[in-house]
């Protein structure tokens, strides 16, 4: 499948040698030359009835959004300006984890050693073997009687060192519409191919629906869900995906290359690629730090990034909301980018009062996905009842009737909005600099309803390191999974690592050789409840209390208490102002029967997932917590 055919010199002759396959919009010549016989050997492939070169345009998102209109794909919310809604078929809502794997020739550079009878859930690994037969089953002819897009893009400011070049060849203008939104969709790209080495992630895409249909299309939404198989090609620096037209399975610039394969090159060249916010805050004395933050899938990575603070004094500017790309300077100072341009965030939940910020950001030119519509053209979701009246009629994601008090949901739990960052009203003036932006601290976090802390600083980076790995937080929506359960998520990054997670560990521990200048750890957690099921802290715009006491500590404030898992705020450190009755001892204390079982339970879980590629340094900092722990 990936022999590229020889490259064609001229235009004519590709038109000679493809005279069925017209190029509708752009000029094939324009590419680089290794880009070209790249998409030609897709052609090839995937016979589209036309190739449509894309640039990113205004006048070429108008073009597709009318004819998306047309078709019925997208629906105008007329209370806005340029805000549709689309409807996916039910069988494809979700990231689809079960059916993503990394394919290498050697299997334990992409997946650990687990014990015997163990599923690994730190990545999946299929042969090169295995996935030639799979893809030849499912690649040849899938786009036939549907166009080609050839999306060119840039993860970060396009010509920045930090940033990387993607090329996204897909069948679906819903996905050209969505990445321009989120990458850089631009023929710059080209130039910057031409005056660089040429590098570039080949990301293939297709909902794997050739025409005539095979299967009937529900919502307009062409999709394959028998046979989604999404895969990664770190050593070739490559994605294919098929089948699926959902978000993070067809948008190939976010999760797949800006985490797995972006993993890979920056463990090759010496940086971090995380998925993690970047904030900045700016305390009362006009004194401002960078901050990242690792939260799991829907645990609140978007609120915090566009946090609205409760105390005045203070202001909260974003970076970006997802995913941070970090390298060190040669001074060794650690600075960061977020490579994408737009905002993907989980609708329900969202609303005025949780994150206003993201509310205003939203307001125009954006795409909502599997969200329900008001009689009167506004955008609907669980968490928004108060904007409606009680006899408000409703259009569900499937097409169904809703009013206030109907126990069905409204919107799908794992609903999208998808909008450009730049139209957010606190994007810091530095987001798109191509030096980045200095991180002064890393938090790492979940949803853990018992035992754990608000907050806690790691005694140092090694300590911060198995803080990170022993992560874990309640199942979400943004995946395939049911129901409320606690799953580990080690650095958040459990569906997102694309080699073994060992030797990421590694890496992380090998960054903090000099002259690297790495930042404090810290492990937040919003989410602890006391035995009646309430929240004890109450989080969202309250949660700038908790960055502001980090700051000090950043600034070596004697505000921290040592404990057997970590530094804690001295009693009173965290500004409670306003906030009424808040059981400091019980949202600080360490239960010792939890802990020994949770941290049981981690080295178990390690033990069992990274067996002899678990660096011995994170098994020696879990027996000392361990000891900690007993000695309580």
């Amino acid at each position: 499948m990936d022999e590229e055919v020889q490259f064609v010199e001229h235009r004519e002759v590709f038109i000679e040698h493809y005279g069925e396959v017209p190029i509708v919009k752009g000029s094939f010549n324009d590419m680089p030359k290794n880009v070209q016989a790249w998409v030609a050997s897709k052609i090839d492939l995937c016979k589209p009835r036309g190739v449509y070169i894309c640039d990113g345009s205004q006048e070429e998102a108008e073009t597709i959004i009318h004819k998306l209109e047309e078709r019925g794909t997208l629906h105008k919310l007329k209370a806005y300006e340029n805000n549709y809604i689309c409807k996916t078929d039910p069988k494809d809502v979700a990231r689809v984890e079960g059916l993503t794997y990394i394919v290498s020739h050697n299997k334990h550079d992409s997946v650990p050693h687990v014990r015997p009878n163990t599923k690994g859930i730190l990545a999946q690994w299929m042969s090169y073997a295995e996935a030639e037969k799979l893809n030849m089953d499912r690649w040849p002819g899938c786009m036939a009687g549907r166009m080609m897009y050839v999306i060119p893009f840039s993860m970060g400011p396009v010509g920045s060192p930090l940033s990387k070049i993607g090329v996204q060849v897909t069948d679906s203008n819903y996905v050209l519409l969505c990445m321009r939104i989120m990458t850089r969709v631009t023929p710059k790209v080209w130039d910057v191919l031409k005056k660089g080495k040429g590098d570039f992630v080949k990301c293939l895409h297709s909902m794997g629906s050739p025409r005539p249909n095979q299967r009937k299309v529900i919502n307009h939404w062409p999709c394959n869900p028998d046979k989604v198989l999404i895969l990664h090609y770190p050593e070739e620096r490559k994605v294919t995906s098929f089948g699926s037209g959902y978000g993070g399975n067809s948008l190939l610039g976010k999760k797949c290359f800006a985490l797995r394969i972006a993993g890979v090159i920056a463990r090759d060249e010496g940086w971090l690629a995380e998925h993690m916010l970047i904030m900045s805050v700016t305390n009362p004395k006009g004194q401002e730090k960078f901050i990242a933050a690792a939260f799991p899938s829907a645990c609140g990575k978007t609120n915090m990034a566009l946090l609205t603070p409760t105390i005045p004094g203070y202001k909260v500017q974003c970076i970006g909301d997802d995913i941070a790309w970090m390298r060190f300077e040669e001074n060794g100072e650690l600075r960061g980018i977020n490579p994408e341009a737009g905002f993907f965030g989980v609708a329900p939940g969202t609303n005025e009062k949780t994150n206003p910020i993201a509310v205003q950001t939203f307001q125009s030119n954006s795409i909502f996905t599997n969200v329900a519509e008001t009689e009167d053209g506004h955008f609907f979701w669980e968490g928004m009842e108060d904007k409606i009246s009680d006899d408000t009629e409703v259009v569900t994601w499937l097409g169904g009737k809703w009013k206030k008090g109907n126990p069905e949901k409204a919107a799908h739990p794992n609903s999208r909005f998808c909008t450009p960052a730049g139209q957010c009203p606190i994007m810091h003036p530095m987001w798109e600099d191509p030096k980045g932006v200095p991180i002064s601290a890393i938090i790492f976090g979940g949803r853990r309803p018992e035992g754990v802390p608000l907050v806690l600083e790691a005694f140092d980076w090694k300590h911060g390191v198995m803080l990170g790995a022993q992560l874990k937080s309640e199942t979400t929506a943004a995946a395939e999974f049911k129901g409320k359960k606690i799953m580990h998520d080690p650095m958040a990054m459990r569906p997102f690592i694309g080699y073994n997670f060992g030797k990421y560990l590694d890496h992380w521990l090998e960054v903090e050789k000099p002259p690297h200048k790495v930042p404090k750890i810290f492990h937040v957690n919003w989410f602890r409840v006391d035995s009646t099921g309430k929240f004890l802290w109450p989080g969202f715009g309250d949660n700038i209390r908790v960055l502001d006491w980090i700051m000090r500590r950043v600034d070596g404030e004697d505000i921290a208490v040592e404990s057997p898992i970590g530094l804690l705020p001295k009693k009173g450190s965290i500004n409670l102002d306003g906030l009424g009755e808040i059981n400091w001892d019980e949202l600080f204390s360490i239960p010792k029967d939890y802990w020994l079982a949770d941290i049981k339970e981690t080295m178990k879980f390690l033990d069992d997932q990274t067996g002899e590629d678990l660096p011995q340094v994170v098994r020696d900092e879990l027996q000392k917590q361990a000891d900690r722990i007993n000695a309580m």
